[in-house]
């Protein structure tokens, strides 16, 4: 954490302050080509070159813009992805409570403690949005539609200005994040209080909260994905966004599960699980892949084919200047957990799993990186200090909260009604 810490700072005092470093970065790049061809231009020209200049002025600015969104795209993609982990384990627990699972009890409180980083998560990333949306430091510029003049002059995004608005957005955002919290904290609350309780009424209490969530949820992670990523290029639409967005962070809280479990259990905790709960755990590891790549192929097939301009310039950017880590994603996120994961006896080997789990979460963060930071620095992008260090500080964090959790309560609920059936969950 204290090495990310330092690493953000250091991005952001490092970020281009203005046009006269952004010209020495240009001519740096090109060793002063560009500024040869420009004089050579305007002596030629004389007549056009002001226009000229105005272009190269324009050009400059929104090299800018590019370079000082780097250090915040870079902060946010660690930010929203670590706190998404955490809602896709909530979820996950949620469908295990509606569905009366009897296999998964012994794990409830794994996955209790992994969504106690989703409250610490949510007050950062809302501060983080009103950092933003106030505009509170001119080097911000993640949402382009929070710019009155931009609006003004941009058609498509002043249309949307009835939706893409600063006070409908954060009253959205503090409505979902409020939501997913308060359900976190009364299903846990209720699961705790069923281990001292002597019949089952807190539990019924969790199987109907859970019901209502699951609605809540639904609904609202789809917003979500529009007003917290999407909306980063709001000229670009995709239907199936919402549930793409989805399938990531909900692989990647399975995986979470799976990878604590195992830890714990060499660590010598969790006496009642055993591998069938892991090969369970991996199986479902498999087929959220299976259906993140599904999604995947169905965005892109049919954006691809339809060639519709507003939608087809989300691929032609991702494909033309980031190349690498978009088809990348595809080979971490379907390619290696298939050829791995298809196999039921490599589904109870630990280090497969950790080796498999580590790619996949590797993978879907290059995926949140491939979905923000295109709109947000352009061809300006690589993976260096503020990027590593955003994810070094989260996944520091997100350790010590999940574990620290972990200690405060027994890692069984021992009066689940189903808790029986999962300590001798084999097949």
């Amino acid at each position: 954490m204290i090495i990310g810490i330092l690493g953000i700072g250091y991005g952001f005092l490092t970020a281009p302050k203005d046009i006269q470093e952004i010209e020495k970065i240009i001519a740096a790049e090109s060793h002063g080509t560009h500024s040869e061809a420009h004089a050579v231009a305007s002596e030629a020209h004389p007549a056009t070159d002001a226009h000229a200049d105005a272009e190269h002025k324009e050009h400059l600015e929104h090299v800018l813009h590019q370079l000082q969104n780097k250090p915040w795209a870079a902060l946010y993609v660690a930010c929203i992805f670590f706190m998404l982990i955490s809602l896709g384990v909530l979820a996950f627990y949620a469908i295990q409570q509606v569905a009366q699972a009897g296999w998964s009890p012994v794990l409830f409180r794994v996955m209790q403690g992994i969504t106690a980083f989703l409250p610490v998560a949510s007050v950062l990333f809302f501060i983080f949005l009103l950092i933003t949306g106030l505009q509170l430091f001119h080097s911000n510029h993640l949402f382009i539609w929070l710019d009155k003049e931009v609006v003004a002059h941009d058609k498509l995004i002043s249309a949307k200005a009835g939706y893409l608005n600063f006070p409908f957005w954060i009253v959205r955002a503090a409505i979902f994040l409020i939501g997913w919290n308060l359900y976190r904290y009364f299903s846990t609350k209720n699961c705790l209080a069923q281990d001292a309780s002597t019949d089952d009424s807190f539990y019924k209490k969790n199987f109907n909260i859970s019901a209502m969530f699951l609605v809540f949820f639904i609904v609202t992670e789809s917003i979500m994905s529009w007003d917290w990523i999407m909306s980063i290029d709001p000229h670009w639409f995709s239907t199936l966004f919402g549930w793409y967005v989805f399938a990531s962070f909900f692989v990647s809280g399975i995986t979470t599960i799976c990878l604590v479990a195992l830890y714990l259990k060499s660590a010598g905790y969790l006496e009642h699980v055993n591998t069938s709960h892991i090969h369970d755990l991996a199986k479902f590891m498999f087929g959220f892949s299976v259906f993140w790549t599904y999604l995947w192929f169905s965005q892109f097939m049919l954006i691809w084919y339809a060639n519709i301009p507003e939608e087809i310039t989300y691929f032609i950017t991702r494909i033309q200047l980031y190349n690498l880590p978009f088809f990348g994603a595809v080979v971490m996120n379907f390619v290696f957990p298939i050829l791995i994961l298809i196999n039921t006896d490599f589904k109870r080997i630990t280090w497969i799993l950790v080796m498999a789990g580590t790619v996949i979460l590797l993978g879907h963060y290059i995926d949140f990186f491939n979905m923000i930071m295109p709109s947000a620095v352009g061809d300006r992008w690589f993976i260096g200090v503020s990027e590593i260090s955003s994810v070094l500080f989260f996944l520091g964090l997100f350790i010590y909260v999940v574990f620290n959790a972990l200690t405060k309560s027994p890692l069984l609920p021992k009066r689940n009604p189903f808790i029986e059936e999962s300590k001798h969950f084999h097949y």
